[in-house]
């Protein structure tokens, strides 16, 4: 019996909690937006091409080409865009108490306007040669990072409100050139990760389920089943922050004077997200069943690797490739605890995939002071059509990019880009069937059937100032 009320109080956490991860700009929730100079190669080639301070990022073994110092400052003007379109999704319902059935629905909701905003990515480096073979640097950027947020009372509001993750991330760097073809380098970084989660709760179906598994005193039944009777929501959020470090690891060969050849890796950096769980609009009666309190979560930024080639074809054109992958598949299910009880309030199962990036691109030298830029990229998502959330609307991307770099005097250039990215429309088709209106499926209890598809594609503009000294 203590191990049946154990589960009940779980299955009425899960009732009225939520957690989850939105899309980034490359897969996942991961940023490769860390400069401007290489948007407009859609990042091609970047852990070889190490042409500003940028590759204390990209491969800090690049800093071997950048004599004496040199600053970095840059930012993106991020424009994702999420549309929802309802196929057949279901509302959520009320729950009498087991084993009788489903009670009065919820209003369905509409389509939840744009999930997407305007967002600001800054970035900046600082490299320094100490001596002909050893050189120093630092960057700070944001690798990680997303938010989605939809309207409050839309079709999906009980998988998914606001989502935002936002990472800093101080890498300091060193370099060494071990010969004119072999040049290595190595960083650490110092990353603070922030999450804010928010989604509509089920009070109906939480105090439902508390009654039935025998968690409500009986001069509170009354109060509490009042509620289970009539279709009653308010709003969960989480938040929660950590700080943890990680490193990173880069080699850089010449072959030659017109080629180069960059391989880079970075660490995986594992957060345990301490914060709090809060409700909001919660009837009185369900104050001690769903109570506010300190909650941890575990949240792997994954680790990820690169190859990547650079070749002068002649004076005028440059021509650039890369490989990328990402181990996402470190990232598969993410549960939040409560901290005072060690009980799991949501198990979010994501079973993601390890995934790819291809990207190709060229320069063309016009003059001594103008350098356009060309790019084409394949962004592969790790996400899948099975666990999809509204939260991660995402799907495989293609990218299409230009830019231009204007040298302002010998030691100042000036770099702009654009990108557009045409993603594949990704599909939700999560609690369907009897799962959402029935306590057997405790990631559903309490929630709708959200079926329908996004219309979703990203626009990026960047500028970036460097300057050497």
């Amino acid at each position: 019996m203590k191990r049946y009320r154990t589960l009940i109080s779980a299955a009425v956490s899960a009732a009225v909690t939520g957690f989850g991860c939105g899309g980034a700009l490359a897969s996942g929730f991961a940023l490769i937006e860390q400069n401007a100079s290489g948007i407009g190669n859609a990042y091609a080639g970047q852990a070889a091409t190490a042409q500003d301070a940028s590759t204390i990022f990209f491969n800090p073994a690049g800093m071997t080409r950048l004599p004496g110092r040199q600053f970095v400052l840059g930012g993106h003007a991020i424009r994702p865009s999420a549309d929802f379109s309802n196929t057949g999704s279901t509302p959520a319902f009320t729950l009498a108490p087991p084993p009788l059935p489903a009670g009065a629905a919820f209003p369905l909701g509409g389509n939840g306007g744009d999930g997407g905003d305007w967002a600001f990515v800054p970035n900046a480096y600082l490299s320094w040669q100490v001596n002909p073979n050893w050189f120093i640097g630092v960057g700070l950027n944001a690798p990680f990072g997303l938010k989605t947020d939809y309207d409050t009372g839309w079709v999906g509001r009980f998988h998914g409100l606001k989502s935002e993750l936002k990472t800093i991330n101080v890498n300091p760097s060193v370099a060494f050139k071990l010969s004119d073809a072999v040049s290595l380098g190595a960083g650490v970084s110092y990353q603070r990760g922030e999450a804010e989660l928010t989604r509509a709760t089920n009070y109906s179906a939480a105090a439902a389920l508390a009654i039935g598994g025998g968690l409500v005193p009986p001069l509170a039944i009354p109060a509490v089943g009042a509620v289970a009777g009539v279709p009653t929501e308010g709003v969960v959020k989480v938040e929660g922050d950590d700080d943890q470090w990680g490193f990173n690891l880069g080699a850089l060969f010449s072959l030659g004077s017109t080629t180069r050849i960059g391989i880079t890796y970075r660490s995986e950096i594992k957060y345990t997200l301490d914060g709090s769980v809060s409700f909001a609009s919660r009837p009185a009666a369900l104050a001690a069943i769903v109570p506010d309190g300190p909650v941890t979560a575990d949240l792997k930024m994954p680790a990820s690797a690169s190859w990547s080639i650079f070749h002068q074809l002649n004076p005028k054109w440059d021509l650039l490739a890369d490989i990328s992958w990402t181990q996402w598949s470190s990232v598969k299910t993410v549960n939040i605890v409560r901290s005072n009880n060690s009980q799991v309030l949501e198990s979010l199962v994501l079973n993601w995939s390890d995934s790819w990036r291809f990207s190709a691109g060229a320069n063309y030298h016009h003059n001594g002071e103008w350098t356009f830029r060309f790019g084409l990229a394949y962004d592969q998502t790790p996400s899948n059509d099975v666990d999809r959330t509204p939260r991660i609307p995402d799907q495989d991307r293609t990218w299409l990019a230009l830019g231009a770099q204007y040298r302002i005097s010998k030691q100042a250039a000036l770099d702009v880009g654009y990108a557009y990215l045409f993603v594949r429309d990704p599909s939700i088709n999560l609690c369907t069937g009897t799962a959402s209106v029935t306590p057997t499926n405790v990631g559903c209890r309490g929630r709708n059937a959200l079926i329908g598809n996004f219309d979703s594609d990203v626009n990026i503009l960047s500028a970036q100032l460097r300057y050497s000294f």
